[in-house]
C-alpha cells in the first residue's frame, strides 16, 4: 500500500456504524419483535436498544462510534487545510461546519417539517453532538501536542464529573446534567411543552442530556482525533500502529470498567465511565479494521459499506427524515394476505432500508458526496 493512500478502514468502519443505524437495526428489531421469543428478547433484542439507565449495551456504542470517527479524520484534514489557507479562513470553515451540522440536527430531531413551532427543540440530536464535539476539539488538535490533548481530555472529564457527584441526586430526572438542560433549554428541551398557566412541563420519561454532556461529547471526538494522530504518525510502520491502537483501546476499556465500579455507566447522560469505556471499544474496533484492511491488505468486498461510510451524513439524514415504506407498500401490498400484518410490517421496514441502500449506491457510483 502506498504511503498517504486513503485509509479504507476508516470509511469501512464508519460505514458499518451507519449501516447498523439506518440499515440493519430497524429490520432486525422489527423481526425480533414479531417473533417475540423470550430468549431472543432478553439477549439479542435487548442489545438493539439503549440501556434504560445504568449499564452498557451494544446499541450504546453506535453514537459514540459516530462521534469518535468524526474525530479520527481531524488530524488529517485540519493541518492540510491550514497549510493552504489562513487561520481565519480555517475558523470560518469550522464555524460554518458547526452551524450546518447543528441546523441539520434541528431538522432531524426538532420537528421543523411538522411546521409546528411548539414542537421545535434546539439540542437533541447526534449531529448536534458531533457539531459541538467537533467545535470544542478543533483547538485541541490545532494548538496542543498529543500529550497535552490527553491532559485536556482528563480535565474535561473532571470538570464534567465533579458537579455530577456533588450536586443532584443521580436519578434520571434529578442529576446535575438534566438540571442544566432544563435550565438552559427550557421549553426547547426535547419533549417539553408550555402548559396553559405558562409553566414549562418536561416529559418525565425523557432523560437524555446534551448541554453539560457536551464536555464529554468533546472527549469522545478528541479520543478519535488522538487515534487519527497515532495513525498519521505511524504510516511507516502500520503493524506497530495497529498494536498501539489495540493497547490504548484495552487500557481505556479497563479504566472504564474500574470507573464503572464507582460511577456506573449511563449513556443517556454520557458520563465519564461510559465515555472512557466506549472510547476504548472504538479504539479496539478501529485497530481491528485498520489491521485487517490497511495492514493485511484485505481490501476487497468492502464497497457496499463504503456506500454508507463515504456518505455518512447523507445516509443519516435520509434514514432519519424520509420514510420509503409508502413506496414499498404500493408495490408489495398484495403480500400482506399471505404473510400476515406483522411480517408485512417487517417486510416494509426491510424494503425501506433496501431503498436507502440503493440510493446510497447510486450516489457512490456517481461520486456524489455530501460534504459539510
Amino acid at each position: 500500500m502506498k504511503k498517504n493512500e486513503r485509509l479504507l478502514s476508516l470509511d469501512v468502519l464508519r460505514g458499518l456504524d451507519l449501516f447498523m443505524l439506518v440499515g440493519l437495526q430497524p429490520v432486525l428489531r422489527a423481526a425480533l419483535l414479531t417473533i417475540n421469543n423470550e430468549t431472543l428478547n432478553s439477549t439479542l433484542l435487548a442489545q438493539l436498544d439503549h440501556a434504560p439507565w445504568e449499564g452498557f449495551r451494544a446499541w450504546d456504542l453506535v453514537m459514540p462510534l459516530f462521534l469518535f470517527m468524526s474525530g479520527v479524520t481531524m488530524p488529517f484534514s485540519l493541518p492540510k487545510y491550514l497549510k493552504q489557507n489562513s487561520a481565519a479562513m480555517l475558523w470560518k470553515r469550522v464555524l460554518k461546519r458547526f452551524f450546518i451540522l447543528f441546523a441539520l440536527g434541528i431538522l432531524v430531531q426538532g420537528n421543523i417539517l411538522s411546521l409546528n413551532p411548539d414542537t421545535v427543540y434546539l439540542y437533541s440530536n447526534t449531529l448536534q453532538a458531533i457539531a459541538v464535539g467537533y467545535l470544542l476539539t478543533v483547538p485541541l488538535v490545532l494548538y496542543l501536542k498529543p500529550r497535552t490533548q490527553v491532559m485536556a481530555i482528563v480535565a474535561l472529564l473532571a470538570i464534567y464529573t465533579v458537579p455530577m457527584v456533588l450536586w443532584g441526586d443521580g436519578t434520571p430526572q434529578g442529576n446535575f446534567a438534566c438540571e442544566v438542560d432544563k435550565f438552559i433549554l427550557g421549553r426547547f428541551r426535547d419533549q417539553s411543552y408550555v402548559a396553559a398557566d405558562g409553566s414549562v412541563v418536561f416529559a418525565s420519561w425523557y432523560d437524555y442530556t446534551w448541554v453539560w454532556s457536551s464536555l464529554t461529547f468533546c472527549c469522545t471526538v478528541a479520543m478519535g482525533s488522538l487515534a487519527g494522530t497515532l495513525i498519521k504518525s505511524g504510516e511507516d510502520n502500520r503493524k506497530r500502529t495497529a498494536i498501539r491502537l489495540l493497547a490504548v483501546g484495552a487500557a481505556l476499556v479497563a479504566v472504564g470498567l474500574l470507573w464503572d465500579i464507582w460511577q456506573p455507566m449511563v449513556k443517556r447522560v454520557w458520563n465519564g465511565s461510559m465515555t472512557i469505556y466506549s472510547g476504548g471499544l472504538c479504539y479496539l474496533l478501529l485497530a481491528l479494521f485498520y489491521w485487517w484492511i490497511d495492514v493485511k491488505g484485505h481490501r476487497k468486498g468492502w464497497e457496499w459499506l463504503l456506500y454508507y461510510g463515504c456518505n455518512a451524513i447523507t445516509a443519516y439524514l435520509i434514514g432519519e427524515i424520509i420514510n420509503f415504506r409508502s413506496v414499498a407498500s404500493s408495490l408489495l401490498r398484495g403480500t400482506e394476505q399471505y404473510i400476515g400484518s406483522d411480517w408485512y410490517a417487517v417486510l416494509l421496514t426491510a424494503a425501506n432500508s433496501l431503498i436507502l441502500f440503493f440510493i446510497l449506491r447510486v450516489l457512490y457510483k456517481q461520486k456524489l458526496f455530501l460534504k459539510v
